[in-house]
């Protein structure tokens, strides 16, 4: 783990050739049939693997593209809400869509407004970013004042007693619980709460249907992740979504495979972001939190048979992986689009309507429409290279209403030629790009890098 001392996961030293075989790049023939399978599986068909190039691995096209033509829209294999966003708005714990209806989604938020809302009795954020405790990209901003609407108010909108004007051009899909019976996990159909389930939930549930010691363990791990880093909330997923399907080394390598990617452990923690005297204090102290959390989630899902799973080693590789791979996950408000359209009525429409939606608004405060926010692993989109002239970019269209990553085309592509994305802001200064890119483990090259590199 470089320059931060021996691990104190005695998993560690215990199954150290599992374990490296596991964090091994896979073999180049699986990592192909595992990509051709998903890009047929999801009918990907404008797009295909490419190894070999000057980069390694990366996606070209598979036909011509025109700019603005969508390239790919890519299902998360991994992915969670901040924990705090949760606060704003209510939306399917697997795809992300928002749920329930207009009135839900504004009683929702104004009835967390109006307790004070706060996980643990803090208003801090407490999110995904690269430091412990960081509060990047969250939201739970609550600037309105929701006791200027009355509480009989606010429980008939989320009770769903009260229609509010023209909502019937905004239908949501209905809420669907969760079937181990917790209210943390809620669904926009039977089919997501039954993919959730399969895919991460049932080892994961803090419902009835689980045993009493082991949601008490559970409840603890998440609670500490809360409190600390919700990445530790999306690395259990990639656990158990590994445990679900592997019971076996073997299994195991051929599941991780979708999950491998550069992570190299907790030397993700950004240079850029700390003195460089402190850089080994700072990833222990990071390592320390990561083990906490480990051990958390082993008290509640151990499994002997996939022991290697829980080491530190993998877990730090895990979330290194997500630290260097994501993409924000980001659904916008269904809320924004519904006093938008008020506000685009006719003018004697729009009296109308506001003499009911109104108050609501003004009770909302400016951030009156966040959207859905967290982070979230794209096996497809995480393997399209780097460019500072990329020809594509992540972009969610009106029609984009779940937590896909989709990618639309900057500019013509042609077939076999290689999309490429952009991981930075490419408009800064050469030095930047290049020293923000250093954290990836590479110095671009790119036609842009080529004709701004200092002679």
């Amino acid at each position: 783990m470089g320059g931060i001392g021996t691990s104190p996961c005695d998993l560690d030293r215990q199954f150290a050739p599992q374990i490296a075989q596991l964090l091994a790049a896979p073999p180049l023939q699986s990592a192909q049939e595992y990509y051709d399978e998903l890009i047929r599986s999801k009918k990907h068909d404008g797009i295909k693997l490419s190894y070999g190039g000057k980069h390694g691995k990366g996606v070209c096209a598979n036909k011509d593209f025109a700019e603005g033509d969508l390239v790919l829209k890519d299902q998360m294999l991994v992915g969670a809400q901040h924990s705090l966003n949760k606060i704003d708005c209510v939306v399917c714990s697997y795809c992300f869509r928002f749920i329930g209806s207009i009135e839900f989604q504004i009683g929702h938020r104004l009835y967390l407004q109006s307790l004070g809302a706060s996980v643990d009795g803090t208003n801090e954020r407490h999110c995904h970013g690269s430091h412990a405790g960081s509060s990047t990209g969250c939201s739970g901003a609550t600037n309105g004042n929701s006791s200027a609407v009355p509480q009989e108010v606010i429980m008939s909108l989320m009770d769903g007693d009260m229609s509010l004007p023209l909502t019937d051009q905004f239908c949501l899909p209905s809420v669907v619980a969760c079937p181990g019976g917790c209210e943390e996990q809620v669904y926009c159909s039977q089919s997501c709460a039954d993919s959730d389930w399969d895919s991460y939930h049932s080892l994961l549930c803090t419902g009835s249907k689980t045993e009493p010691s082991r949601k008490a363990a559970l409840q603890k791990f998440i609670r500490h992740a809360n409190e600390t880093n919700d990445i530790f909330l999306v690395a259990a997923k990639a656990i158990t979504f590994t445990l679900l399907r592997s019971k076996s080394m073997k299994l195991m390598n051929q599941t991780f495979c979708s999950l491998w990617k550069p992570g190299n452990h907790f030397q993700w923690a950004s240079k850029r972001d700390i003195d460089s005297s402190e850089e080994d204090l700072f990833r222990q102290q990071i390592r320390d939190l990561a083990f906490l959390s480990l051990q958390l989630l082993k008290d509640a899902i151990f499994d002997p048979e996939c022991a290697p799973l829980f080491s530190l080693d993998v877990y730090g590789h895990i979330i290194g992986m997500f630290e260097l791979n994501n993409l924000d996950l980001v659904v916008a408000s269904p809320v924004e689009d519904y006093f938008i359209h008020i506000d685009d009525l006719p003018e004697s429409e729009k009296e109308e309507a506001e003499k009911v939606t109104g108050p609501l608004l003004d009770a909302l405060g400016e951030d009156y429409s966040i959207p859905c926010e967290g982070t979230a692993f794209f096996p497809l989109q995480s393997c399209m290279n780097h460019s500072c002239c990329p020809n594509a970019k992540a972009f969610k269209r009106d029609e984009d209403k779940d937590g896909h990553a989709v990618i639309i085309a900057l500019k013509p592509i042609s077939k076999d030629e290689e999309i490429t994305i952009s991981y930075i802001d490419e408009d800064l200064p050469y030095e930047e790009r290049q020293e923000q890119l250093a954290d990836y483990g590479f110095t671009c090259t790119c036609l842009k890098c080529q004709e701004e590199r200092p002679v």
